[in-house]
């Protein structure tokens, strides 16, 4: 599949993330971390947003004030499709309390993307997989878009045309940009 070229911008660190908690669709501000990730990502994306691209992020709060940082004060488009995965049960809880709580599901999938996918009431691996698909298809031009780690994961492996485990093997970093293109990934750093 092609796509027209995204930039693709995980949000900063939130407090959330620093306490090894999972958020799914529940919010979590960004640490002064997350800030600094947010403003290196501005200084990456300024000549980006010198040729006025789209601009998209998820509705949740902490991808909302990732990109009223990183893209300058740029406008965006807010596309509830690229809010992150919906946990189920797990939102809220530390890895740690999933592990306690949930010691069969924890064990049988060591990787983030597979966890929150599998939670008890979560929205599962398919379902999250095709709202991003439906966003993607629905580019008609190079654009920007600022949401999750597990989102990024699943889109960038779309781009590549990587395998679900392939996709949970992907890094996650926070304050660098995921230029998509081509079939391929850079990384802006």
């Amino acid at each position: 599949m092609q796509f027209p070229k995204i930039w693709l911008l995980r949000h900063g660190q939130t407090e959330w993330n620093a306490e090894h908690r999972i958020q799914g669709q529940l919010e979590s501000p960004l640490s002064p971390l997350g800030v600094e990730h947010a403003r290196r990502q501005a200084v990456l994306m300024a000549p980006v947003m010198a040729q006025t691209p789209a601009c998209y992020a998820s509705p949740l709060g902490r991808a909302q004030q990732t990109a009223d940082i990183a893209l300058g004060g740029a406008p965006f488009l807010t596309d509830p499709r690229l809010a992150e995965a919906y946990a189920g049960v797990f939102q809220g809880m530390t890895l740690e309390e999933v592990a306690e709580q949930y010691p069969l599901v924890y064990g049988g999938n060591p990787r983030n993307l597979d966890l929150f996918c599998e939670a008890p009431g979560g929205e599962g691996y398919d379902s999250f997989h095709a709202r991003i698909l439906d966003f993607m298809q629905s580019l008609t031009g190079p654009s920007v878009v600022v949401a999750h780690g597990l989102l990024g994961q699943v889109m960038r492996g779309i781009v590549c045309g990587l395998s679900r485990d392939r996709m949970a093997a992907l890094p996650n970093g926070q304050g660098c940009v995921y230029v998509l293109e081509n079939g391929r990934e850079t990384v802006l750093e």
